[in-house]
């Protein structure tokens, strides 16, 4: 058994929140290559962004070069994104450490979150909430995907366990202060 975060799902929440606010250029981080869900994540993202029939624009997508997982991170790749001068309403980081890197990032160079740019992480860390503005994030149900595991686990043991059985965990957007309408 696998417990699996439904990828697709989890960017289908995230890019409808968006899109409902009537956002079109998103900026994106795409996760360090060699972090295990980066490239599950982005695929995803790009499946459900064409689908919707959103441009995933290239100059708009960055990629995250370092394996460290701090807001310093999010904070250098946004600065980055920035110095294109790119016009984007909305950024969906990685993670919520990287999005929170980025909100620092977005109101040094002038901007408000969320008037200016709406930002979206992904994963709902503790800070998440307690950050101004709260984030606005996609959860993923981390302590109940653990269950799972420590039971698929004490399943095996006993040998009731179905080996290829996988379990889709149900990610849930949480709607905070760091999205509101996208100002045309």
């Amino acid at each position: 058994t696998n417990s699996i975060l439904d990828h697709q799902r989890a960017a289908a929440i995230a890019l409808e929140h968006l899109v409902g606010l009537g956002h079109r250029k998103i900026a994106f981080m795409k996760g360090h290559p060699g972090s295990s869900d980066s490239q599950t994540r982005w695929l995803a993202i790009c499946e459900v962004a064409h689908g919707m029939g959103l441009e995933v624009d290239p100059s708009l997508t960055i990629q995250i070069e370092s394996e460290e997982s701090s807001p310093q991170v999010g904070y250098l790749h946004a600065k980055k994104l920035l110095s294109g001068k790119l016009g984007f309403t909305a950024l969906f980081a990685y993670n919520d450490i990287t999005a929170l890197g980025s909100m620092r990032a977005l109101q040094e160079a002038g901007y408000v979150v969320p008037r200016d740019v709406s930002v979206m992480g992904f994963d709902d860390i503790p800070l998440a909430e307690f950050h101004y503005p709260s984030l606005t994030t996609v959860r993923q149900p981390l302590r109940h995907m653990g269950e799972i595991a420590l039971q698929t686990l004490l399943d095996r043991i006993e040998s009731r366990a179905n080996d290829d059985q996988v379990i889709a965990i149900q990610p849930e957007l949480v709607v905070r202060e760091s999205t509101a309408k996208a100002n045309a």
